[in-house]
């Protein structure tokens, strides 16, 4: 797990740990870490009080690797910049994708409803065709009776 932490002194003890401030979530997702997380760690000790690293931890919280966090922060701040994210640009991405996603509820509950109504005229036909059938077999009833009679 991918990790951003800031180094601190242990309370103490002199030794530097790690308080983790935000976890990666996915490739391009991170949580912010509102508890006191620490982890401790003795490579910890080669980084001024105050620096922000980027760790990786294992599934035991074990710190698998420790770097500065600056070449990484560097490639997120030219990736912006080359694309052009801007906070804004993300505002507009994200209500231009909320409002996608509200339309297509409202065209899934128009479907939804549509489906319901040609259910009910499909069953409204079906009664028709037997109510046509019933009446089919009567009148060639009352037409053999009148051939009968007029026999």
């Amino acid at each position: 797990m991918l990790c951003l932490a800031q180094v601190e002194t242990k309370e103490f003890v002199d030794q530097a740990e790690l308080r983790i401030l935000a976890r990666q979530r996915s490739e391009h997702a991170w949580a912010i870490v509102n508890e006191q997380d620490t982890v401790s760690c003795d490579k910890a000790n080669h980084y001024a009080l105050g620096s922000l690293v980027l760790l990786t931890l294992s599934d035991t919280r074990e710190v698998l690797d420790i770097s500065d966090v600056k070449d990484w922060l560097l490639d997120i701040v030219k990736t912006l910049l080359v694309t052009g994210m801007t906070p804004q640009f993300l505002q507009q991405e994200f209500e231009r994708t909320e409002q996608w996603r509200q339309n297509l509820t409202l065209q899934s509950q128009e479907l939804d409803r549509r489906v319901l109504e040609l259910e009910a005229r499909r069953e409204q036909l079906e009664q028709l065709e037997e109510t046509l059938k019933r009446e089919k077999k009567q009148m060639e009833f009352l037409a053999a009776q009148y051939r009968e009679q007029n026999q």
